[in-house]
């Protein structure tokens, strides 16, 4: 349905390609420290940052065009305008690092989404400088431009959000059609020890990874971005024993799931484990039928 059949078209606008080529060196350089892409993904809020922060802009842009009609308000407005920018930075940054991670076809999108808010931030800071001359009429013009121009490219980055899947949990997917109750995953002795493994129950793909008589299960399909998670590498990170995603490098404890590295910001599901007569028995919490065990 028109205007997000033309939205997605930008999907497939490989011009955009060239753009993102000149521009990765430089956010490469910008987000060489690991401390400071953890945080700008959200690591350390345990949901994407991004979307977190661009609520300071919106509200205060949206503010700002409410005020705009007032006159006796119209300091306010400007002042809120001043606002949405400053806050508009640090948003921006979180973007980026998302933007980084993220697919050809979401690369494509979220270049048009980030064009057009610097369009924006352009009209915005255009109209500051109108109304610091007194020219108030073009100043409001241009902030009403800028704002219907940030309001369209909001629109662009729920389409990278919603239909491209940039930023959900990948994983909860995968772990939601896992069937109720314990599956039966095997004997024990079948399972390499120290080296992860992919079983299944169902149609849902397992990460397995046994040391001797413990068996610690995730959902396979990294929440970032599906990546296989038993193709990755082993490590070990303040004492707890981790798995990094071969895709896009995010890193999983593999005892419980917790993400101890981005860009993924939601946990692998992690399964319960028991152990009988040398069969492997697993299921994921809150799937239990009835009263069993």
């Amino acid at each position: 349905m028109w205007p997000f059949n033309q939205i997605a078209r930008l999907e497939d606008a490989a011009p955009l390609d060239a753009v993102g080529a000149k521009i990765k060196p430089f956010v490469e350089r910008a987000l060489a420290n690991r401390r400071v892409t953890d945080a700008l993904h959200g690591v350390w809020l345990g949901h994407p940052l991004h979307p977190v922060l661009v609520q300071v802009p919106v509200g205060a842009w949206t503010s700002a065009a409410i005020l705009d009609a007032i006159p006796a308000a119209r300091p306010a407005a400007t002042l809120l305008i001043g606002v949405g920018m400053v806050g508009a930075v640090p948003a921006a940054a979180a973007g980026v690092a998302d933007w980084s991670q993220q697919d050809a076809q979401q690369q494509r999108t979220g270049l048009a989404h980030a064009m057009g808010n610097v369009a924006a931030l352009g009209l915005y800071g255009g109209a500051l400088i109108a109304r610091s001359r007194s020219r108030h009429g073009l100043g409001r013009a241009l902030a009403y431009s800028a704002y219907a121009l940030a309001g369209a490219s909001a629109t662009v980055g729920g389409h990278l959000a919603y239909r491209q899947a940039a930023g959900p949990s990948h994983a909860v997917a995968h772990a939601e059609i896992a069937p109720p109750g314990w599956s039966d995953l095997g004997l024990l002795s079948e399972l390499p020890d120290g080296q992860p493994a992919q079983r299944s129950i169902d149609e849902v793909k397992l990460f397995v990874l046994r040391r001797a008589q413990r068996v610690h299960v995730l959902i396979d399909r990294c929440s970032h971005a599906s990546g296989p998670l038993h193709e990755g590498q082993l490590s070990t990170e303040n004492g707890r024993e981790c798995i990094t995603c071969p895709w896009h490098a995010s890193t999983f404890r593999v005892d419980d799931g917790e993400v101890v590295h981005g860009p993924a910001t939601a946990g692998q599901p992690a399964l319960q484990v028991r152990i009988e007569d040398g069969r492997i028995s697993v299921r994921l919490p809150g799937l239990s039928m009835g009263n069993e065990d």
